[in-house]
């Protein structure tokens, strides 16, 4: 019994760690970009859009699919930034252990 109420005790760090965590992935923010620089989109640590910038002179409404491309390619930038730092304080928090592939805390 002794070793239920160690691993309760556990259990219960654990989520305190995790809600820290929360708070820390939702004002970190991450940006990535596209055509050199010239679209820039920024998110938080939860994906959420924070943030877009254009460049002035990608605004021709003869280009309007480039922009889009562009704008998406740099979403996508910032996503995969997202997801490796999510991905780096979960290693942290969970001192280096790997979770079962398609398993992720929080449950």
């Amino acid at each position: 019994m002794k070793n239920l109420g160690n691993l309760m005790k556990q259990a219960k760090e654990m989520q305190s760690k995790m809600a820290e965590m929360q708070q820390s992935l939702e004002s970190h923010e991450l940006m990535g970009q596209s055509g050199g620089g010239m679209v820039q989109v920024t998110l938080n640590g939860k994906g959420e859009m924070r943030k877009l910038t254009v460049d002035p002179s990608l605004v021709d409404r003869e280009d309007k699919e480039v922009m889009e491309d562009l704008i998406v390619a740099a979403h996508n930038d910032a996503r995969s930034k997202v997801d490796a730092y999510s991905a780096e304080k979960m290693k942290e928090m969970t001192g280096g252990l790997e979770l079962p592939p398609g398993m992720q805390l929080p449950f």
